[in-house]
């Protein structure tokens, strides 16, 4: 039985955005190997991101082709909303084989199938799966076709999140709190990272009394102590000591649906230092979001942001959210729209972003960070959250 967890009709909603992006770039057909695309157009939930696999939809066909492991074909059958006919698996002798074999030899097959090889097909060239030699050996196969890059094609189609998806993002996002608590709570001097990190993640697991939760796209992040100017460290066996100060980033997930969330603690009395640059990010933040409405550009959010913290003197170059939802390993980002300067992506309703505007030091980081999704009225944050320093 199918897990599907939206309407077929909205799949069908999807698949027409995306044949109609086709026809404006005089594409023929797309291969899309982005999980997170393939989940968005196909339903596909599974981890087998690890061996090469595919969704290809043309102009021509209602539904889209699932081209993956003979083993992950019962797989598709459980998660997806397509007929048998549009489930295809390669043998797995396709898998590091020994005879010269490659999934992008079966997938070649398939687009002559759909009679699309000797057509324009669009690639996802950068998506983190898709190798060189997948697109090589794909070209290899189709000499006859046109292979062009499609990258971030279907990204940008799902910028805009129905009112399911904002749904089930809130619903992470009561994932996100309690795990937070949970990791908040477990800090404190002569307790190992690890067990923060494991209180972390069984409540990302455990979800809420009235659903659980799935594994997010992206691991606990954890720096402490004298790394908290590093914002993607995890955890390792030290123990938190007097005077730390912690970051901590998670995201609960949902359906596949992420709200990340991030705090500081400080393991003990927090100097002035600290106090004062929460205090900072916590007033740009506050401006940044307060800027936030239909027809406002990313650029002018995160130049209220900018602004706001010049007050103090202080400067930051990075970016400060972007836009994020549906996502698989390595992560929840879409790819598409940066709250920086020169993005003038127009924020819409429906839209969702991370905004993360940390600032690190070289002798210690202050993190905080909210998920928000566009109203008419503004920024509405997912998470129901304290946004202050908090101590251990």
């Amino acid at each position: 039985m199918s897990r599907n967890v939206f309407p077929t009709t909205e799949y069908e909603t999807r698949v027409e955005r995306t044949q109609a992006a086709l026809a404006e770039r005089d594409l023929d057909a797309i291969v899309v190997s982005d999980p997170a695309n393939m989940n968005y157009l196909a339903g596909y939930d599974g981890w087998s991101f690890y061996v090469h696999q595919a969704v290809v939809l043309t102009r021509e066909h209602d539904e889209p082709v699932w081209v993956g492991r003979d083993m992950d074909a019962n797989g598709a059958r459980a998660t997806t909303w397509l007929s048998e006919p549009n489930i295809r698996a390669y043998s797995d002798d396709h898998v590091h084989s020994p005879y010269d074999l490659h999934p992008m030899d079966y997938l070649a097959g398939v687009l002559a199938d759909l009679d699309v090889a000797d057509g324009r097909i669009g690639v996802e060239t950068d998506a983190s799966y898709f190798t060189a030699k997948s697109y090589l050996r794909l070209d290899s196969n189709l000499p006859d076709a046109d292979l062009v890059d499609a990258d971030l094609l279907v990204n940008w189609l799902r910028i805009r999140k129905s009112d399911r998806e904002i749904a089930y993002m809130r619903e992470a996002a009561r994932i996100s709190e309690a795990a937070m608590r949970a990791g908040l709570d477990a800090i404190e001097a002569g307790v190992p990272e690890y067990e923060a990190a494991a209180a972390i993640y069984e409540r990302l697991i455990r979800g809420t009394e009235e659903y659980g939760g799935d594994y997010p796209a992206i691991v606990p992040l954890m720096p402490s102590g004298d790394h908290t100017g590093t914002p993607h460290l995890t955890w390792t066996d030290r123990e938190f000591e007097e005077g730390d100060p912690v970051l901590i980033e998670l995201s609960g997930c949902r359906h596949r649906y992420h709200s990340p969330l991030a705090r500081t603690t400080f393991v003990g009395d927090p100097p002035a230092a600290i106090e004062e640059t929460a205090g900072i990010v916590i007033e740009g933040m506050e401006a940044a979001l307060d800027t936030v409405e239909p027809g406002v550009t990313c650029e002018a959010v995160e130049a209220a942001w900018r602004e706001t913290i010049a007050k103090y003197g202080v400067e930051k170059e990075d970016r400060i959210g972007y836009s994020m939802g549906l996502g698989y390993p390595p992560d929840w980002g879409e790819h598409t729209a940066s709250i920086r300067p020169g993005d003038e992506t127009v924020l819409e309703e429906g839209m969702t972003f991370h905004v993360i505007p940390g600032l690190w030091e070289d002798e210690f980081g202050v993190e905080l960070s909210e998920t928000f999704t566009v109203t008419p009225n503004g920024a509405e944050t997912l998470a129901d959250f304290p946004r202050r320093l908090f101590t251990a």
